[in-house]
């Protein structure tokens, strides 16, 4: 059910009319108490959509009531008129749940650079507001997708309370604090600045380490809320390891439905001088497109590799980089390591292994293989 698992939430989806397709588009999630602590990252590109700045501005206090979200339009670079289409959206669900709008979070997806079509969408505000249930979490993680193929979910339940949460995501999957739209619930009772440190302990570790595509979005968007319903206030750490499960989940589950893909790749970057050597290793070797391109033909091109590290500021010695693919050591001190041919790419999951021997330091950056589906997807995303 992932955002209506925890009670003391309710959610829907509908069809507002935003896509010309008829899907459904826009959903709903609201958190009916007791408590109605959140915390929320975004992302930090420079040019950011009118729903993001809005969502900065009124999670800064700790507290949200409810999350209004749509898909077929991204609602950036649109000027003042959609500053005041957030606005009025914010306020047209406040007016309709009887609370303020500066308990309102606002989430866009789509399309840039293209006004929202309002007299669709606050109709279908009305219609989510009256759908609202606790059954609502699979039709609001429905309504959010854009090329997603799926719907993605997940819930983990603790010990008297219970984590869920929803996400959306195919392409333009690059780290920077945050990644897609993501909302997450629990009925755990937990203070809005614990929430905080945990959640971006979270992303920190999961969402942004997820790199599909090294193109980083103006709306990405990742919520939680707490409602308290449970009565129950796990410990810190127990909370945050639930909620680190919860965002790894999601995580993969994006990167698995990634525009086009058909490899999923696992960078394991080890033996790093520092953990920020092993994330810009990895990062380099997620968005090397000769690599991506390779790993598609099921080529264990290590070399790729080797010319990726080679582009960081990370501290290593050339003569002593190792590199295993699928488990086989292709490359060992910098050299000819096992044959190439031992190295079977043939499954949907590749793992790559990227020893610096420098330190004891290690990241995981998860991304996938470049594919004609993709440039054909992202050649005709517009239309």
């Amino acid at each position: 059910m992932s955002v209506t698992a925890a009670r003391g939430f309710t959610a829907a989806g509908v069809a507002a009319g935003i896509k010309s397709n008829g899907s459904p588009d826009l959903a709903l999630v609201v958190n009916t108490g007791p408590c109605r602590a959140a915390a929320g990252v975004f992302t930090s590109n420079r040019v950011k959509a009118a729903p993001v700045r809005w969502s900065q501005r009124v999670v800064a206090d700790g507290r949200l009531a409810a999350v209004v979200l749509n898909s077929g339009g991204a609602n950036a670079c649109t000027g003042p008129a959609g500053e005041h289409d957030t606005r009025t959206t914010a306020e047209h669900t406040a007016r309709l749940l009887g609370i303020g709008p500066d308990e309102v979070a606002v989430a866009s997806t789509g399309l840039i650079g293209v006004p929202l079509p309002m007299d669709r969408l606050l109709p279908g505000v009305d219609s989510a507001v009256a759908a609202l249930g606790p059954d609502g979490g699979k039709a609001a993680a429905i309504a959010i997708k854009t090329t997603d193929t799926v719907h993605k979910t997940a819930v983990l339940r603790g010990n008297g309370w219970t984590l869920g949460g929803m996400a959306k995501g195919a392409g333009m999957l690059a780290p920077g604090l945050a990644t897609m739209l993501v909302v997450l619930t629990t009925d755990a009772v937990v203070e809005a600045d614990e929430l905080d440190r945990a959640l971006r302990a979270a992303t920190r570790s999961t969402f942004d380490r997820v790199d599909s595509d090294g193109c980083m979005s103006t709306n990405d968007t990742v919520l939680l809320l707490s409602s308290g319903a449970s009565g129950t206030a796990p410990a810190p750490g127990e909370f945050s390891a639930a909620l680190r499960t919860v965002c790894a989940d999601l995580a993969r589950q994006l990167i698995g439905d990634a525009e086009g893909a058909t490899k999923d790749i696992r960078i394991e970057v080890t033996g790093a001088a520092t953990e920020d050597d092993a994330v810009e290793v990895g990062r380099a070797v997620a968005r090397n497109n000769l690599l991506k391109c390779a790993l598609h033909g099921e080529d264990p091109n290590w070399g790729r590799v080797l010319s990726a590290i080679g582009t960081t500021s990370a501290a290593f010695d050339p003569d002593r980089l190792n590199v295993a693919m699928n488990g086989v050591w292709v490359c060992k001190d910098g050299s000819i390591g096992a044959d190439r041919s031992q190295a079977d790419l043939s499954g949907r999951e590749i793992h790559i292994t990227a020893d610096l021997a420098a330190g004891g330091e290690s990241a995981v950056i998860w991304a996938n293989d470049l594919t004609a589906e993709y440039v054909h997807e992202n050649s005709e995303y517009s239309s």
